[in-house]
């Protein structure tokens, strides 16, 4: 369940590049729009915070799940989606603005409400109560770093150098394709000794938790109103979690390696169902180029 230097070094440099790849593809304008129409932050919000948390509960109940399964399934549930949904949500052709910004509000409340939820899953499932207390000043320093300072780097490398960035957007695509691929290989060599009996004490439970994440965001934010590109920002957000942070909690504040299987094994189902979900985004979501050249095309047709 250690990470080892690619993962717990490398990962971090990779994504930081990855996120300036992202930045420049972004415009103030683009969080001007995610917060004149809230929507789709809002709905996001509220299901990452709320709603995962408790289908989590009711898949506890359903399967008859272990205690110590059932709490880590809840933890990784109540886990907000990291700086791989957003990379994730720019392969699918989402709104990736307003992903991080789901990103970032959801781990900021995450602070408040990962605890809560975990302390309930403990006291139900397991008969105890231990009070965990996530640091906010690391938390608010690592989205600073990773997720908020490469994206202002790389929305001012577009501002300045607008053809750089514009062909910037399939390089960062494949090299983010290929990060995410080592990082899957990576998780399952980790844990290969026990990969077949982890899959099969959490495996069903962690699939249905993640299938549950995605329909709840394309089906929420459909009945929203909300477009094809931001209801697969909401969507990516809901299922692709930060699995990192709930091995930290598991492993690190709970110091209990049975509730940290959930998160483990979420960590690598994720990837699959993720690219699946880019794969759909890319064929119903006209890409940048083509988004501009249709508007060029009205413009021209209107004059």
């Amino acid at each position: 369940m250690e990470s080892g230097p690619l993962i717990s070094i490398g990962l971090p440099i990779s994504l930081f590049i990855i996120m300036i790849g992202i930045g420049m593809t972004l415009t103030a304008r683009d969080f001007h729009q995610v917060t004149v129409k809230p929507a789709g932050l809002i709905v996001g919000t509220i299901s990452q915070i709320l709603v995962m948390p408790l289908i989590a509960f009711a898949l506890c109940w359903l399967l008859s799940l272990p205690a110590a399964i059932a709490v880590g399934l809840v933890i990784i549930a109540a886990c907000p989606g990291g700086t791989t949904s957003n990379l994730f949500t720019l392969l699918a052709r989402g709104n990736v603005a307003l992903s991080i910004v789901l990103t970032v509000s959801a781990s900021l409340i995450t602070i408040l409400s990962l605890p809560v939820f975990t302390n309930y899953a403990l006291q139900t499932f397991s008969g105890t109560q231990q009070e965990i207390v996530l640091p906010f000043g690391k938390t608010v320093v690592m989205l600073s770093a990773i997720v908020l300072l490469p994206v202002v780097i790389g929305m001012a490398v577009r501002a300045w150098l607008p053809g750089l960035a514009s062909r910037a957007e399939g390089v960062v695509s494949i090299f983010g394709a290929l990060v995410l691929a080592v990082l899957v290989i990576g998780l399952v060599y980790g844990i290969r000794d026990r990969f077949l009996e982890l899959m099969a004490q959490a495996g069903p439970s962690a699939i249905l938790l993640n299938l549950a994440g995605v329909a709840l965001g394309l089906l929420t934010s459909r009945l929203c109103g909300l477009s094809r590109r931001e209801g697969l920002a909401v969507a990516t957000e809901l299922g692709i979690k930060n699995g990192t942070l709930g091995l930290m909690v598991t492993l690190t504040l709970l110091h209990s390696s049975e509730m940290s299987i959930p998160s483990a094994i979420y960590g690598v189902l994720m990837f699959p169902i993720g690219f699946l979900l880019a794969a759909y985004g890319r064929r119903v979501i006209p890409s940048n180029k083509e988004r501009d050249a249709a508007a060029a095309g009205e413009i021209s047709e209107a004059g």
